[in-house]
């Protein structure tokens, strides 16, 4: 039996496979035992720090930090995903000079840094004159950094559209701006869905560096109890907020494998 880009495994390979899983296996183990060893040779592992994690007022502060993640993530994404369509069209038009700048735009904005976007809005616009809330210096910095990354998303699935399509289009009298509105963009949506849910968890991610200028997201609560609790309960407060985070990135990963087996069916 042949895959399509390679030949099937025989039984050699497959143990070597095999063989290299549980090596694998056995060295994770070991380091994760040294670990907990190290951390239990000095109290980390203490059910009196890990109990912190059930306190009713860390509950609410993280809580009160997950809700202004969503905040943040909710409007990034919605003004992402509408200045990414703009920008993913205009690049399709046929006039060039509409074409040249907006490229010059995406590949700017998708080329630097996220932390300095966010600089620039969070530093610069005080020298402007403009008073900018940590909340949009840290949306605005996502959005623009996004919008550039899903323009290439949503042009692809586009282009990945067979030219028929459009021609069919063409024939019956569908101008352009209705054949994109009419025929390709709802054809396109189902082909990039998975990837835009993907990128998704990327964007949950990246507004963690919220932090760094002060907005009271999820991370900057919990480097918040730290301060109050004290350094002995870091680990304890950390682990909670990355499980947190893992469990809502999972959540959105599992939706973009559904979204994915159903749109190939």
């Amino acid at each position: 039996m042949t895959a399509v880009l390679y030949d099937a495994m025989g039984p050699r390979a497959r143990r070597r496979v095999h063989l290299g899983t549980a090596v694998g296996a056995v060295l994770a183990a070991g380091l994760l035992a040294v670990v907990l060893t190290r951390l239990s040779s000095h109290g980390q592992l203490s059910a009196d720090r890990w109990s912190i994690l059930f306190n009713a007022d860390l509950r609410d502060l993280l809580l009160e930090g997950l809700l202004a993640t969503a905040r943040v993530a909710g409007v990034s994404l919605i003004l992402s995903l509408g200045f990414g369509m703009l920008l993913a069209c205009g690049r399709l038009a046929p006039q060039r000079w509409l074409r040249a700048p907006l490229r010059v735009w995406v590949e700017v904005f998708r080329g630097l840094p996220l932390l300095l976007l966010i600089f620039f809005i969070f530093l610069g616009a005080p020298a402007l004159g403009m008073d900018v809330s940590t909340f949009w210096a840290l949306t605005l910095g996502i959005t623009l950094y996004q919008s550039a990354v899903m323009s290439e998303i949503i042009r692809a699935g586009i282009l990945s559209l067979p030219r028929g399509q459009s021609e069919a289009a063409a024939a019956i009298g569908l101008g352009g701006a209705a054949t994109m509105r009419i025929i390709v963009l709802p054809q396109a949506v189902r082909l990039m869905l998975p990837a835009l849910i993907s990128q998704m968890v990327v964007l949950l991610k990246e507004t963690s560096l919220g932090f760094i200028i002060g907005y009271t997201e999820l991370l900057r609560n919990g480097r918040i109890a730290v301060e109050y609790l004290g350094g002995a309960y870091a680990i304890p407060v950390y682990t909670g907020i990355a499980l947190v985070y893992l469990v809502v990135n999972l959540l959105l990963s599992a939706l973009a494998r559904t979204v994915d087996r159903r749109t190939r069916r």
